[in-house]
C-alpha cells in the first residue's frame, strides 16, 4: 500500500511552478491522430493519464517518443493501423473517449469499450453519440462496445448540445475537422482546453473559429499536416497550490500561468479574507488576517470550477463563518465529505447538491482514503492544515492528474512525504 503522510500545521512559503494542463493534454494527445504526419507536444504534464493515453496509441502503431524530462511528447501517427481501442486502454482513463472523435476522424469508424475515469457522478456518452449521429455516423453499443461508423463520410451539420459538456464539445469538434461541409455546434462549452484543442488543430491546419464563445464553427478540411504545439498551463493545478497557501496561512507564489483563467477562484479568495497579487504569468496568495466563510457554486467557465470544489470547501472549514457549496456539475462530488468528518469537521451537512459548513473546525490528522483526484487533492490540502499526522490512501488518483505533488508541496515547505510499502 502506497500513502502520502503529512505532517500538519507548516505555513507554505515560496514559489512553485505549475504543468501543463491535464484537461487540455488528454483532448490534444488523440487529437494529434487525426493528422497523417507528426506532432511535437511541449509542456505536457508527467502524469498517468497520460502515459495511459500514449500507450494507447502504441497499442495502435502510433510511434510516441518521450524526452528526458518527459515533457514533450512526438507523435508520429504515420503508420497507424488501427481503428479498434482495446479494453485497459480505454478503462485506464476517462479521457480514452477523446479516441472517438480522434480515430472517427482518421478511419470513418471506431471501436471501443466504454471509458473509465473517476467515480463522481453519472457522466454519460449521449452527447458525443448524438453529435457523431448528427454528423451522419451510426453508433451501437453491445456487450459494453462503443462502435461507430460513417460508412457514406461525415458530413457537417448544426448540432445544439443540451449542456455545454467539456468532453463532446471537443470530441465532435476533432471529428468535424474532415466532415464535408460546415459544423456548428451550439451551446457549446468554453473552458480553455475547449480553446486548446481548437488551437492545435488549427496549427495543423484545420478551420476552427469561435472556440471559446456559444458557437463554434467548424470547416471541413481534406488533410491536416504536422507542427509543434506548447500545451497551456493547469488552471486546476494552480488553483489547488493557491488553496495550499491559504489553508495553511502562507505566502505562496504561483508561477508559469495564466490569471485570467484563475478568475472565479481569485475572486472567492479574496471575499473570504485572502490578499491576492496578480502578475503577467504569476498569482501570489498571502493570508494575514483571520478568514470568513462565503457560498460556492460550481458553473461551466468562466464560473467556478467543479474541479477545484473540494479543495475550495475544505479551505472553508477552517474559515470563522458558515459557508455553503452547491454542486451543479456532478451529482456525486462530495463523497470526500466523509473523510474530512474523519479529520473532525464533525458537523458538515451535505446532501446531493449543497454542503453547509459551519466553519470554525479545528483539524486533527487521520488516515482518509481519497475517492478520486480532486477528492485526493482537498484530503492532502486537509491535513496540510490539521494537527498532528495525516495519512491520504488511493495516491493512485492524484498520479492522474498531478506531477510531482509531494515534491511541489515540499519545495513550499510543507512536512510530506510518499510512503511505499511501509518505508
Amino acid at each position: 500500500m502506497e500513502y502520502i503522510l503529512v505532517n500538519g500545521e507548516n505555513k507554505l512559503n515560496g514559489t512553485v511552478d505549475i504543468s501543463g494542463a491535464k484537461n487540455a493534454a488528454v483532448a490534444i494527445i488523440p487529437a494529434a491522430i487525426a493528422s497523417g504526419s507528426v506532432c511535437v507536444l511541449e509542456n505536457v504534464p508527467y502524469i498517468e493519464d497520460v502515459v495511459s493515453l500514449t500507450n494507447a496509441l502504441e497499442s495502435i502503431g502510433v510511434k510516441c517518443e518521450r524526452s528526458n524530462d518527459n515533457h514533450t511528447i512526438t507523435i508520429d501517427a504515420t503508420n497507424i493501423k488501427s481503428h479498434i481501442i482495446g479494453d485497459k486502454f480505454a478503462k485506464s482513463t476517462r479521457a480514452s473517449y477523446y479516441f472517438l472523435g480522434a480515430l472517427l476522424a482518421r478511419f470513418g469508424k471506431v471501436e471501443m469499450p466504454a471509458p473509465g475515469g473517476c467515480v463522481i457522478g453519472s457522466r454519460p456518452m449521449g452527447y458525443h453519440t448524438r453529435g457523431f449521429e448528427m454528423l451522419g455516423a451510426t453508433c451501437t453499443q453491445e456487450h459494453g462496445i462503443i462502435k461507430i461508423e460513417a460508412k457514406d463520410g461525415l458530413k457537417g451539420s448544426k448540432i445544439y448540445l443540451d449542456t455545454p459538456s467539456v468532453g463532446a464539445t471537443i470530441n465532435i469538434m476533432i471529428a468535424a475537422v474532415f466532415a464535408k461541409g460546415t459544423t456548428l455546434i451550439e451551446n457549446a462549452a468554453k473552458e480553455p482546453h475547449v480553446v486548446d484543442t481548437a488551437n492545435f488543430l488549427n496549427k495543423l491546419g484545420a478551420k476552427i473559429s469561435g472556440a471559446g464563445m456559444d458557437a463554434i464553427r467548424i470547416t471541413g478540411v481534406a488533410e491536416l499536416h504536422g507542427g509543434e504545439y506548447t500545451i497551456i498551463p493547469d488552471q486546476i493545478e494552480a488553483g489547488t497550490y493557491m488553496i495550499a497557501g491559504a489553508i495553511t496561512g502562507g505566502d505562496v507564489t504561483v508561477r508559469n500561468i495564466i490569471p485570467k483563467h484563475m478568475e472565479s477562484l481569485t475572486s472567492k479568495l479574496r471575499e473570504i479574507g485572502v490578499t491576492v497579487t496578480e502578475g503577467l504569468d504569476s498569482v501570489r496568495v498571502q493570508v494575514m488576517n483571520p478568514l470568513k466563510g462565503c457560498e460556492i457554486k460550481t458553473a461551466v467557465y468562466p464560473g467556478f470550477p467543479t474541479d477545484l470544489q473540494p479543495q475550495m470547501a475544505t479551505l472553508l472549514c477552517i474559515c470563522t463563518t458558515r459557508s455553503m457549496v452547491t454542486e451543479n456539475i456532478f451529482e456525486d462530488r462530495f463523497r470526500y465529505v466523509d473523510e474530512l468528518r474523519r479529520l473532525g469537521c464533525g458537523t458538515l451537512n451535505k446532501n446531493v447538491q449543497s454542503l453547509i459548513i459551519d466553519g470554525n473546525y479545528t483539524m486533527t490528522g487521520a488516515k482518509v482514503e481519497a475517492s478520486d483526484l480532486r477528492a485526493g487533492a482537498a484530503l492532502v490540502l486537509a491535513g496540510l492544515a490539521a494537527k498532528g499526522q495525516t495519512s491520504v490512501f488511493g495516491v493512485e488518483h492524484l498520479d492522474r492528474g498531478y506531477e510531482n505533488l509531494v515534491g511541489k508541496l515540499s519545495s513550499l515547505g510543507a512536512d510530506i512525504k510518499r510512503v511505499r510499502n511501509g518505508i
